[in-house]
């Protein structure tokens, strides 16, 4: 039984929702792109040209603006953000059947490009600042289950290699990267950022993306920036770039007509009139972070006089680019869930509660895992809110 002094009023909730978005929509989505600059003006450019492959001058001016964006030299473009995650272990010396630390509460892609790289997703529990892995849950943990045999970190219960970290920025909420990074430092981890949700997030004034020295981002449709479907790598460090460019065209060298492959490579870049569209999107970058603030600052204050949830916040040391806005139920409200999910929905607003936690799944249920109790939590009392930059308020 929840107490009476913590009990929400699901129908309250759908009302203050609808006092945030503007009048007139009757059916809302969680978050929709915006197409309101020159997207339709490059698409054509790239039929009429017939530049609409996986080469062309609007790739070219993607990765360039991606890179300087992301504050780091580099950024390769590619098909998806599953795949730039997959790709940045490979690159980095995963080997068939080393464990990889990250979150389960993260969209099961970072999983399965785990796997994808011949890897197996090991997961830690996270904390409730900032919806990421937790370091002191995470050094902890590691000091009971790591072992030293001679060069290699090895989990003393498998046996298997542990090779390295994942961490996530959540619903784009930066980590806590400076000290998950003094964990790597201590047990020597190789760390990919998962960057995906977090594009123009920045972590103590540094932009999320560039906290490691290979990153991930994605563009899916309902990403801030979208390229329909695309994601990128960036790094600070030259050569992994031109591996990953070498290994994402299919390991192709340069010749005049000859195709020569020195190696198994992937088909994996992005289409040219995919960048197209990102090269737009990414020229109304700034405003569209600036609309997903005002709007998260609304919600916020929407529901500061209510009882028994709250809107998330960012920790002290980040700032979100609040690609989607979560309400968390108060400890003890878990049963209020479902009833707010299905009221909002029944009203035409599409909310939805953050992903299964990937340690729930079927086919990663047997999979190496810390105990998990904040994570199991936080997946009964998250309700991600719609979000969409358009919906913000003037």
């Amino acid at each position: 039984m929840i107490s009476a002094k913590h009990k929400i009023d699901s129908q309250e909730v759908v009302r203050r929702i609808r006092n945030v978005l503007p009048a007139g929509l009757a059916k809302i989505a969680l978050h929709e792109p915006s197409f309101t600059g020159r997207e339709r003006d490059y698409l054509i450019d790239c039929v009429d040209t017939g530049w609409v492959s996986y080469a062309g001058a609007y790739v070219d001016k993607f990765e360039r603006t991606l890179a300087t964006t992301c504050g780091v030299p580099y950024a390769v473009a590619m098909s998806s953000g599953t795949v730039a995650l997959q790709i940045a272990f490979v690159v980095g010396g995963l080997k068939p059947g080393d464990e990889v630390i990250l979150p389960s509460l993260t969209f099961v892609a970072s999983a399965n490009a785990v796997v994808h790289a011949g890897g197996v997703p090991h997961f830690v529990d996270v904390d409730e600042e900032t919806l990421g892995i937790d370091p002191v849950a995470l050094s902890a943990y590691l000091a009971h289950i790591a072992e030293r045999r001679g060069t290699q970190l090895v989990n003393r219960v498998t046996g298997r290699r542990i090779f390295g970290l994942l961490p996530v920025h959540v619903f784009g909420h930066p980590v806590n990267m400076d000290a998950l990074l003094d964990v790597v430092t201590q047990y020597n981890l190789f760390v990919v950022e998962d960057a995906t949700e977090a594009l123009g997030s920045r972590y103590k004034d540094r932009p999320c993306g560039s906290l490691a020295t290979i990153a991930a981002l994605s563009f899916n449709g309902n990403k801030i920036v979208t390229t329909g479907g695309g994601g990128a790598i960036l790094t600070n460090d030259q050569t992994i770039a031109r591996r990953i460019h070498h290994l994402t065209t299919t390991a192709k060298l340069s010749h005049r007509w000859a195709f020569i492959h020195d190696e198994i490579g992937w088909n994996f870049r992005l289409p040219n009139i995919n960048a197209a569209l990102g090269v737009a999107q990414l020229e109304r970058l700034a405003p569209m972070l600036n609309a997903k603030k005002r709007l998260w600052g609304r919600y916020a204050d929407e529901f500061s006089g209510m009882d028994g949830l709250r809107v998330f916040t960012d920790a002290s040391f980040a700032d979100s680019n609040h690609w989607l806005v979560a309400l968390v139920l108060d400890r003890g409200n878990e049963p209020m869930l479902e009833p707010i999910l299905s009221a909002t929905n029944d009203s035409g607003l599409m909310t939805r509660p953050v992903w299964t936690p990937i340690h729930q799944l079927p086919m990663y249920a047997n999979n190496p895992a810390a105990p998990l109790p904040v994570t199991e939590s936080l997946a009964e009392r998250i309700v991600n809110l719609p979000s969409s930059p358009f919906l913000a308020p003037a």
